[in-house]
């Protein structure tokens, strides 16, 4: 599994439509993945699933001439989960690893679709597809390309994904699939996340031994242990750790939202990540272009998007280009 800051051949989406995800609020979601398709594209080819026909023409009014459009009805669309894992053979060649999808753990009936959708994106892409029976989503699995993974515990174990499986048994099982020599087990998570802790809401390589971590200050935040727990265990792993601020609490209804500008997305030419209009959107800037001084790192907007409890990174499945 390469770092996602290698070369791209692809970024695969799926366009938001489904308005049990974004109750009351799916134009205004739409709003924003509009704009960060239009940023995406311009480095990127962008291949897009809509849900039928009429869908497809509707789409197609609002994203550059260079978006190429597909057709596959899904229940959501968070392709980083429902997708493949675009892999590389040693030999170069891309490999698309379809995990068993259930609904982060049988969360959100129906997932049918969701789950035929790695399929159907390997498919159109064009590769040779790989079932291994593993239930995983694609943001649960954090690499740095050079056989270094960052996972939680509870996001790839437990009565609802790979029951009976140990740390031990899973690394057996992913290894030869990721490329994986090392794995680092983290325990954080954070408020309101509804899939029991994705890595790429709490930590992200920015090079090989370098992270960043989301961060809160203030100890009366419900996430702060949690997150003093993860920033500890990447440094007992040997990591430089680099603190990333937590945005302000963001809430609909009664419920706190996992807004975290760790969920931004590499891609060939540019760092895409969530902005929530609070003063850790420039901080979060800063921080980045440090991190990625090759890249133009660009705030998009998802106070909106993370309504449906996820983001940027959440949304997007990069396709590697062949070669190493």
């Amino acid at each position: 599994m390469p770092a996602e800051w290698g070369p791209h051949a692809a970024t695969w989406l799926c366009w938001p439509h489904n308005p049990e995800t974004w109750p009351g609020g799916l134009p205004e979601a739409e709003a924003e993945f509009r704009h960060f398709v239009e940023i995406l594209s311009e480095s990127e080819t962008v291949q897009v699933l809509t849900q039928s026909p009429e869908h497809r023409a509707r789409v197609e009014k609002q994203v550059p001439a260079n978006v190429s459009l597909h057709v596959f009805e899904t229940n959501d669309s968070w392709m980083r989960d429902i997708g493949p894992t675009f892999v590389q053979r040693d030999d170069g060649v891309v490999v698309a690893i379809d995990w068993t999808f259930n609904s982060w753990g049988e969360k959100y009936p129906p997932w049918d679709r969701d789950g035929a959708t790695a399929s159907e994106v390997a498919r159109l892409a064009g590769v040779e597809r790989l079932r291994p029976g593993l239930v995983l989503e694609g943001g649960a699995l954090e690499t740095d390309g050079e056989g270094t993974l960052l996972m939680t515990r509870s996001s790839a174990m437990g009565d609802r994904r790979n029951p009976g499986l140990t740390a031990d048994a899973l690394e057996k099982r992913l290894s030869p699939l990721l490329g994986v020599e090392r794995f680092i087990w983290l325990d954080g998570a954070l408020e309101g996340d509804d899939t029991d802790a994705h890595i790429d809401n709490l930590a992200r390589f920015t090079s090989p031994g370098r992270v960043v971590c989301a961060s809160e200050r203030d100890r009366e935040d419900p996430n702060f242990e949690a997150l003093q727990t993860t920033r500890r265990q990447l440094r007992e792993a040997q990591l430089e750790v680099v603190e990333l601020p937590l945005p302000k609490p963001l809430y609909a209804g009664s419920g706190r939202l996992p807004a975290s500008h760790a969920n931004f997305y590499i891609a060939n030419e540019q760092v895409l990540f969530p902005s929530f209009g609070g003063e850790s959107d420039d901080l979060a800037l800063g921080i980045l272009r440090e991190q990625f001084p090759k890249h133009r790192v660009v705030a998009i907007p998802s106070s909106h998007l993370v309504e449906g409890l996820g983001s940027l990174h959440c949304l997007s499945q990069p396709q590697p280009l062949p070669g190493r």
